[in-house]
């Protein structure tokens, strides 16, 4: 099988997608606008031939890319970049070489929240009432109807980038006179925990591994109050939670591919559907996985693309816990004093790229245990304030 990765080299952590798939068999063609020299070792091996682009978002230099892969190696089978960023490319770039995977008609439920909404509904799930307010006019009788809070977000977007909570009447005003010129999608304030239902489905849509991911707070709030946060992958996915997440995979029709699905734990329990991604979970996620069940999932995805099926279920022997610390913020315990104390908790650490520091900090630590409360004892030591 001919694959072509975009941006093969981001983020860092994603380059064993392109080594086990030639470790497999297959043809691995990078294409980004990277410096070829810039790339990883592990990247460079994995990798049977990487095209340079002087602009991904360039659209015709893609097209002569794909044009001179397919004849040196022949049909492209598959394309993917496993980020949000390049959906809409992506699914371009599949359309004119007759590539399988989402295509532009595609995009709206993929991409915009509102439509989004429409589709949960569809599956039978909770949604935060939400509208996409144009003017001043409709967002004032929006907020009159539901009242304050309101979460204000771009309709398209990722991340909690831009992305407001608005309490009053003053704050409302300062939104509409400083938000970016987008639509946005504006919501009730729902008071609840986020939790998600992450996976990988096979050709058919059958979902082949799932996980489960709670934070310690909201992405939103990390990022406006630029504070840190840890969130932790559970043993067990509680029953309400993988059976919502399966129907909404199975309305939104997602196939041979990651997803990213997330939800508010109200007080009574209750879930509220919020968001769909079509990638993997962002972040160390999937680092985390292989360390909460002692496999690769990136060979698991290889085996998917190779066989039809995955070779192993997960069977979540540990917790594991993301631990994010910003540079600015003073802690109680240096690094060095971390790897001491906790060192027989710390599975991995590394420094996080600028692009995730505002929500994931700048250095990260994956702890893992099969005692939750001892591993979380652990995750607060370490983000401890000075």
């Amino acid at each position: 099988m001919n694959v072509v990765f975009l941006s093969p080299h981001f983020p860092p952590n994603f380059w064993p997608f392109s080594a086990r798939l030639r470790e497999a068999g297959h043809t691995v063609l990078g294409l980004a606008d990277a410096e070829y020299d810039t790339l990883s070792p592990q990247l460079k091996a994995a990798l049977s031939e990487y095209y340079k682009v002087s602009d991904m978002h360039n659209y015709e230099e893609l097209v002569r890319a794909l044009g001179y892969f397919t004849h040196k190696y022949g049909k492209i089978e598959r394309l993917d970049s496993m980020s949000e960023y390049w959906l809409e490319t992506e699914a371009m770039l599949r359309e004119d070489f007759n590539i399988f995977g989402l295509r532009p008609a595609d995009m709206d439920k993929v991409k915009r929240k509102s439509v989004m909404k429409e589709l949960f509904r569809k599956a039978g799930m909770r949604v935060a009432p939400g509208k996409v307010c144009r003017d001043p006019v409709e967002l004032q009788d929006f907020v009159d109807e539901v009242g304050y809070p309101v979460v204000a977000k771009p309709d398209i977007g990722v991340g909690a980038a831009k992305t407001y909570k608005i309490t009053g009447d003053a704050e409302l005003k300062d939104y509409i006179a400083h938000k970016p010129p987008v639509e946005y999608i504006v919501e009730e304030f729902i008071p609840g925990r986020i939790v998600t239902y992450d996976g990988l489905t096979d050709i058919k849509g059958n979902i082949v591994l799932d996980s489960s991911l709670e934070y310690s707070k909201s992405v939103m709030d990390v990022v406006n109050q630029d504070t840190d946060i840890y969130y932790y992958m559970v043993r067990e996915i509680p029953a309400d939670l993988r059976e919502a997440g399966r129907a909404i995979a199975k309305i939104f029709g997602v196939r041979e591919r990651f997803f990213h699905f997330e939800f508010f734990r109200l007080a009574d329990g209750s879930l509220v559907a919020l968001e769909v991604n079509i990638r993997p979970p962002g972040g160390l996620s999937l680092d985390m996985f292989n360390y909460a069940n002692n496999m690769d999932i990136f060979r698991e995805y290889a085996n998917l693309l190779t066989y039809g099926e995955v070779g192993q279920k997960a069977k979540h022997p540990f917790f594991s816990t993301y631990v994010g610390r910003k540079r600015h913020i003073h802690y109680q315990l240096n690094h060095g004093e971390v790897l001491h104390r906790y060192g027989a908790f710390v599975a991995h650490h590394e420094p996080i790229n600028s692009i995730f520091s505002a929500a994931l900090g700048d250095y990260g630590y994956i702890l893992r245990h099969p005692d939750l409360k001892a591993l979380l004892e652990v995750a607060q030591g370490i983000q401890e304030r000075a």
